[in-house]
């Protein structure tokens, strides 16, 4: 199961006298469709998306939880992993320093409570295995604890989307709205919705040059609760949480974290990550902003 179920991207190159062209690419990645349109010169639009699968088969056959052969799961699988790429390596990194900025609320390790809850397996035997303090990752290994697994879902959509601006900046595009569950804005300003699972269409957001996550726990049910877990058994406190930050990453992640987070909590978190925006939806489907 996945929250994320349609990417898109749409980007303008310079050169504005050959803007009127534009090139799509069509297919899936990270579990969901794919859709790409590019438009400047056909020469840059054409590079740029000829890049486009290898990037995405890449972020896949490393992070995929669905790929019995991509390298998380063989981590999962064998408690280890040898010379990890250097996309593994620095995902993990981010993930290591939103652990510490969330004070352990971020924490990958959830993976088999997660499994355990789908499945209907012993969620106490599960909890046992959690803490991202145990696992040992280098550049030379990557090491799990007994009973440990990962998941990564709740920052890979935003490294993907990184990695996504980060090649398009690369072929010389200007503005960009880049969506990978997450979505990270070149130029701009782009106008995007803010949404809840249960209050709907709350308002809008203005994006130029930086990155939005949001992360809602009932967009997904786990048995009777929502697919967001909490390293500790704790209870999400907010409907929906979505933060703006320089980097996509950083803000997939500590959204994932932050809607344990009360107000305090998040005031403090947005001091130490450095934090654009948090926008904070509450039960009721009042929005606060911070």
């Amino acid at each position: 199961m996945n929250r994320r179920r349609f990417l898109s991207l749409s980007a303008a190159f310079a050169c504005a006298p050959a803007l009127a062209h534009a090139d799509t690419w069509s297919g899936r990645a990270l579990g969901a469709d794919v859709s790409i349109t590019l438009h400047g010169p056909r020469d840059l639009t054409q590079r740029a998306l000829a890049d486009v699968p290898n990037m995405l088969t890449n972020i896949e056959n490393t992070f995929s939880l669905f790929k019995p052969m991509s390298h998380l799961s063989r981590l999962n699988m064998m408690g280890r992993l040898r010379a990890p790429t250097g996309l593994m390596y620095r995902l993990l990194s981010r993930a290591d320093e939103a652990h510490r900025l969330t004070d352990g609320l971020f924490d990958p390790t959830v993976q088999p409570v997660w499994q355990a809850l789908a499945l209907g397996h012993d969620v106490e035997i599960a909890r046992r295995a959690l803490g991202w303090h145990r696992v040992r990752y280098s550049k030379r290994m990557v090491e799990l604890q007994s009973g440990q697994a990962l998941t990564l879902n709740g920052i890979a959509q935003g490294f993907a989307t990184d990695v996504m601006s980060l090649l398009l900046k690369r072929h010389g595009a200007e503005t960009a709205l880049v969506n990978i569950g997450e979505q990270v804005a070149l130029g701009g300003p782009f106008t995007l919705g803010l949404a809840d699972p249960d209050h709907g269409h709350l308002g809008t957001r203005q994006l130029r040059n930086m990155a939005i996550a949001t992360s809602s726990p009932g967009a997904l049910q786990l048995g009777d609760q929502g697919h967001i877990l909490g390293p500790r058994n704790e209870i999400p406190l907010w409907s929906t949480i979505s933060i703006e930050a320089p980097s996509a990453t950083m803000a997939d992640a500590l959204s994932t974290a932050a809607v344990f987070m009360n107000r305090d909590a998040l005031r403090r978190l947005k001091v130490r990550a450095k934090l654009h925006r948090i926008t904070m939806v509450d039960a009721d489907g009042n929005v606060q902003t911070l």
